[in-house]
Order: structure tokens, then C-alpha cells, then sequence
């Protein structure tokens, strides 16, 4: 039967399990000594004190050590600190709505931690963003037009570090975005592009900065959500446009951060890079602090670089190549991740230090052009990078079962249609977000979603996105259809129903006068085939014969011009006990083959992520071995090669050795 091939495909298709590791930083602030007893003996202080002490300073050492590859680190900009292997991401984006609000939007309940939804994002997914009437909203345009005397002026130890940054990846001739463009873009000195474009808040502020040749007022808070910035101006200059786009002390100030990456993606060439600059927390607080994002004024400067790193994944996935993070902090500014005291700042303050300056980045990936058979996921892959509503979740699920859709399809025609529903993906999803995650998992959603989109009379229409929700039972079912047909198949597994709704959907919205007659007899033969198998197979379970049953007359009857209601009864009638029993058993070992199959998928991915757990390990060992063998070193700081001291043995660098070993 055509359906059981069908569903055979489906049955076979694989489940990508996303990671849910939480972010990677951690600050020596959680590293803690358990106290001693001070009646200890001096010496049995030692025995203990010492080792302590040692693998406190190890562990403080791995801490602030840069997780980067060596040989990346010769190609880069000075100052890399993460490469691109070494983030970790949850599933899903992991913010609320009061995570990005300023101080004057923010009531008692919005001020939780939020470093908490990134380390519970499933949690953060159930809260509902509620859009509350807030008469203390901030207006952005407003507030920076008000305060437009009031400039950054940052330090010029400072700006020299930025200049020096962008003139490692800038060249003559490019055309450049900046985005959050004010009075100063702090470019290398003699760099000339072929264009420059700012996309600001302040006119007067764009129109005294000398390199940039055109300008537009644009509030970046301003979006349409899960699409991009809501601006005319900005889209007009057009997609593929940039050979770099950069936002140098702007991501500080972004309520929809996301969609902003997503803009500047769009806006990118391929091989295009992206280029964001931040500085220090405490940079210019004293000026800006009321139009400050929760998440800026309660984070770390280290968990600022790992949060902006998340934007870049979760605009635009592997949309997104080569994501890196620099401390290009000037000399004397405080380190990433150490610890800072209030006498600390003071000292900062009072000796005039500089703040830390740090930066993000990612290059544009390259989409397929066109379908490449022998790495159909990855195409399917570059196709969905910029689709609204999925979560990365979801893609990774979603993907290797739309490629085996594809790949069991008969026609080339059938496979240029359905690589045309992928645009129906985020309509589907957008109904599946309402579902209960326990009783229909999201396996299961994304099975749904590519057996739907899978079939080639699938299109999306409002017609069978709406029959869709009242087969899932999002919408009353119809009393003609889904209701009984709900009723009649109860006793089926919840992922037998999915193929049988997936199924089903495709059939209604057809001009064919046809395949309503087709629906109408299917849902009237249901009752009537359930009662001839269990007269053939007394000692079927039920469920088995709701399955073999629904799936049998689905096959022949759904499908116009294969079989009427009377030939499939006169079919039905002929077969035996041991033919639907065959048929069951055959049913049954797709199933049996599929979760082998998954079986060894699930290995395979387990086995990629413990290599790249293993090539992180060997990396940081790497560095470490480097560090503590080299006579010279590049400093960043001052721009120049000096000589290292080889470390002194024994206890804290002493050169005092103990009477145990190491």
C-alpha cells in the first residue's frame, strides 16, 4: 500500500537531540575554600594548605585561560580569547521580555537574576511574555535626541585598541553598515571605503562624523519580531549589500537584539564579518545608565561576551561562521573575569585607568544555491537559517527528517514542490508552540512538520494550517470530520495519530470537488473497516486495529481516482487473517528498523560532541603547556614581543620547596 511507504519514510527518519549544556563562563568568584580548623598543627596545615592553595590557583589559572585553538589565534586580531569551537548554547533562546528592560520599565517582580533563564531555558520558554500598558515606556529615538550633547568621549587608550581591531579585518574599498553610528566610528586612520553607511539614532551626531557618506535615523528597538528592524531605510539598502557591518558600544542599549543580528545578517555579503565592540560595565554608566538593559547593568563583562555570542546564534544559527570573542582591553585596564572590589574601582578611578574593551564577531556563511544530493541536510540547513518562529531545537530536529521526505519522493517535480513549502514551516510551528511538550514531544512536532511539508499537496493554506489545529485538538473539531475521526482512532499511539493527521491535512483546501468526496468517505469507512478486521483478527489488539485499518483505507480512499468506499469493502473483504496480520507485521518492523536506526544516530552525534569536549580539553592543555614553557610572548597590551621569566618552583612561586611531591 502507498501510505505504509509512506509512513515507512517517516517512521525512518532520525531525531537530532539538541544539546542543553548551559552557558560556559564562570568567574573565580565561585571558586570557595572550605575552613579549617585553626588548631591544626602548622605542618599538618602545610600538608593540607598547600595543595589547596595550589589547585585553587590552577583551577583560577584554567578559569581565565583562553579557550582558543593556537593556530587560530595566529590568523586573528590580538586578544582572542574564545575560538570557535569553545560556545555552548541551550536550546532555545533563553531570555525573557524583562531582560532587556531599562531601569524605568522595570517594577519589583521584573528584577530576578538573569543569569537564571540561561541556566533553566526550558523555564524561561513557559513564562508568557505578557504585553502589559506600561506608561513608563522607554522611547528610545526620544531619550538619545534629549541627551545628543552628551557624547561618549571614550578614553583614547581606548579608542586606539578599537582602531586597532577593525584595521586587522577592514580594507580600502569595502562598504561598510554601522549600526548605533554616532560623532566617531573609531576607524583606522587612512582607511578609505568605498561606502559608509550609518544607521543611528542622533542626525547631528552622524553628520560630524567625517567618514561616514550617508545617514539614517533608525530606532534598532524597533522590530518586527522574529523578522528584523522595522525600518524602510534599512531594508532598502538591500541584502547582500556589506562587506562588514560593525556596532561598536550599541549592544548594550538593544531590547530586541536578535532581530537586530538578523538585519545586519541580511545586510551582509557572504563571507561578510560582523564586527561588535563593547566596553567595560562601568564604562559610561554615569551617562547612560537609564537607557541600560537589565541584562547589562546585572552581568559580568565576562558573561556580556558570552551573551552577546548567543545573539549571533540564535539570529541566524550556523547562518553565522567563525564566532570569536577578544579582550583587546588597553594596558592597566582590569582583566575578563577577575574579580573586582569597590577599592578596586576606586583605584581604577582615582589613577585614571582605562576601562576593558572587548569584542564579538562572526562572518556571514556562505547558503547553497542549489540542492547538492550528497549533503542534502546541509542545504536544507542553509535554507532554514533565517525562518521565524523555529528555535534551533527545532531545526536540528526537523532537518534529517525533511531530508529523507525528500529523498523518498518519486518526481523531481514532487521535490521542487516541496522545497518550496519550507516557508509553511514557521505557520505549522507557530500552532505547534501551544502543544503540551510532555504528551506530544517535540520529536514528534518536528515529525509532524516535515511528513506535512513532505507531501507535495501540502501548501500551508489558512485551510489546512486550520484542520491541522483540530486534528491536534487546538481548535473545536469538526463535527463531520475531526470529531468523529478523533473518536474512532482514540486507542492509536500518539505517533501513529501523527502520521495519520500528516496524512490527512494535505487532502482538504483542494479545488477538486473529487477529494471532498474522497474525505467524506474515508471518515464514513472508518467505523465499517475497524469492524471487518476485528471479525478476521478476534485476538488483535485494538490499537493495532485502528492502525492497520485507518492506514489501509487512508492509502486507498483519501487519494482521488485510486479507489471508491465500494472497492476498497469488496478489497478488504477478500484479505485474510494471516494477509492484515502480515500487514501488521510489516508495519511494525519499519518501526523496529527506525528506532535501530536512531539508536545509532544518537551514537554517532554522542561521539561527535565527546571529540569536541575532548579537542577543548587538548586546546586549554595546549595553551597551558605553552604558557608554562615559553621564553617570549606577544603582549597585547603594549604591542610588542617580551621576554618571559621561566616560573619558580615550589609553594606559590617561591622557590620554597615542601616536603611532599606536587
Amino acid at each position: 500500500m502507498a501510505i505504509i511507504s509512506k509512513y515507512a519514510v517517516a517512521l525512518l527518519a532520525c531525531s537530532v537531540f539538541a544539546s542543553t549544556h548551559g552557558f560556559a563562563p564562570a568567574t573565580p568568584s565561585q571558586l570557595a575554600l572550605s575552613n579549617k580548623s585553626a588548631s591544626a598543627a602548622t605542618s599538618t596545615q602545610l600538608y593540607i594548605i598547600g595543595p589547596m592553595i595550589r589547585k585553587m590557583r590552577e583551577e583560577k589559572e584554567a578559569k581565565n585561560m583562553p579557550m582558543a585553538n593556537p593556530d587560530e589565534a595566529k590568523v586573528e586580531a590580538p586578544g582572542l580569547r574564545v575560538g570557535a569551537n569553545a560556545w555552548k548554547w541551550p536550546p532555545v533562546w533563553p531570555y525573557d521580555s524583562n531582560f532587556f528592560k531599562r531601569k524605568s520599565e522595570m517594577t519589583g517582580k521584573d528584577n530576578a537574576n538573569p543569569m537564571m533563564n540561561m541556566m533553566n531555558p526550558m523555564e524561561a520558554l513557559e513564562k508568557k511574555d505578557v504585553a502589559d500598558v506600561d506608561e513608563n515606556l522607554f522611547d528610545s529615538l526620544k531619550w538619545w535626541e534629549e541627551n545628543k550633547e552628551v557624547t561618549t568621549d571614550l578614553d583614547e587608550r581606548v579608542v586606539a585598541k578599537i582602531s586597532s581591531h577593525y584595521s586587522f579585518y577592514l580594507r580600502d574599498g569595502m562598504s561598510v553598515l554601522e549600526l548605533g553610528a554616532a560623532e566617531n566610528s573609531y576607524l583606522p586612520e587612512g582607511l578609505k571605503l568605498n561606502k559608509h553607511v550609518g544607521v543611528g539614532a542622533v542626525k547631528s551626531q552622524m553628520e560630524a562624523n567625517p567618514s561616514i557618506t550617508e545617514s539614517y535615523v533608525v530606532d534598532l528597538n524597533a522590530v518586527v519580531e522574529d523578522e528584523g528592524v522595522k525600518s524602510e531605510e534599512l531594508a532598502d539598502l538591500g541584502r547582500d549589500t556589506f562587506d562588514a557591518v560593525i556596532m561598536a558600544n550599541t549592544i548594550d542599549f538593544l531590547i530586541n537584539p536578535r532581530e537586530v543580528f538578523k538585519s545586519s545578517w541580511r545586510a551582509l555579503k557572504p563571507g561578510g564579518i560582523m564586527i561588535v565592540p563593547f566596553l567595560a560595565k562601568d564604562a559610561y554608566a554615569d551617562k547612560f545608565d537609564e537607557a541600560f538593559t537589565k541584562q547589562w547593568r546585572d552581568m559580568t563583562d565576562d558573561q556580556h561576551m558570552w551573551v552577546g555570542g548567543s545573539f549571533f546564534q540564535f539570529s541566524a544559527g550556523e547562518g553565522w561562521e567563525g564566532l570569536k570573542g577578544f579582550d583587546i582591553s588597553p594596558e592597566g585596564a582590569k582583566q575578563l573575569g577577575a574579580e573586582e572590589s569597590v577599592l578596586d574601582k576606586l583605584k581604577q578611578k582615582d589613577e585614571d585607568l582605562p576601562p576593558g574593551a572587548y569584542v564579538v564577531q562572526a562572518r556571514k556563511n556562505f547558503e547553497a544555491e542549489e540542492v547538492d544530493e550528497s549533503d542534502l541536510e546541509g542545504y536544507i540547513k542553509s535554507k532554514m537559517w533565517m525562518l521565524p518562529t523555529l528555535e534551533d531545537r527545532d531545526k536540528k530536529l526537523v532537518v534529517p527528517r525533511l531530508a529523507r521526505a525528500y529523498e523518498a519522493l518519486d518526481t523531481q517535480e514532487e521535490k521542487e514542490r516541496m522545497l518550496g513549502h519550507f516557508d509553511s514551516l514557521p505557520k505549522i510551528y507557530a500552532s505547534l508552540i501551544k502543544m503540551d511538550q510532555f504528551a506530544f514531544t517535540f520529536s514528534m512536532q518536528a515529525q509532524l512538520a516535515a511528513d506535512l511539508v513532505g507531501d507535495p499537496d501540502f501548501t500551508g493554506s489558512d485551510i489546512q494550517i486550520n484542520n491541522m489545529k483540530m486534528g491536534l485538538g487546538l481548535r473545536k473539531p469538526s463535527a463531520d470530520f475531526w470529531a468523529p475521526v478523533g473518536k474512532l482512532t482514540a486507542a492509536m499511539q500518539p505517533e501513529e495519530k501523527v502520521n495519520l493527521l500528516a496524512y490527512i491535512v494535505p487532502r482538504f483546501g483542494s479545488d477538486d470537488p473529487t477529494q471532498q468526496e474522497a474525505l467524506t468517505a474515508f471518515v464514513s469507512g472508518l467505523e465499517p473497516t475497524f469492524e471487518v478486521i476485528r471479525s478476521k483478527c478476534p485476538n488483535m489488539k485494538e490499537s493495532d486495529v485502528q492502525l492497520v485499518g485507518s492506514e489501509l483505507l487512508a492509502s486507498e480512499v483519501l487519494v482521488p481516482g485510486r479507489s471508491n468506499r465500494e472497492e476498497f469493502a469488496l478489497w478488504l473483504g477478500a484479505l485474510t487473517d494471516v494477509d492484515l496480520e502480515f500487514i501488521l507485521a510489516k508495519r511494525n518492523s519499519f518501526k523496529e528498523d527506525a528506532t535501530k536506526e536512531l539508536e545509532a544516530f544518537q551514537k554517532e552525534r554522542a561521539d561527535e560532541e565527546q571529540a569536541i569536549t575532548d579537542r577543548r580539553t587538548q586546546i586549554q592543555e595546549q595553551v597551558q603547556y605553552a604558557r608554562e614553557n615559553r621564553t617570549t610572548m606577544f603582549n597585547p597590551r603594549t604591542g610588542k614581543i617580551e621576554q618571559v621569566e621561566p616560573p619558580k618552583k615550589g609553594i606559590l612561586g617561591t622557590g620554597i620547596e615542601l616536603p611532599f611531591g606536587n
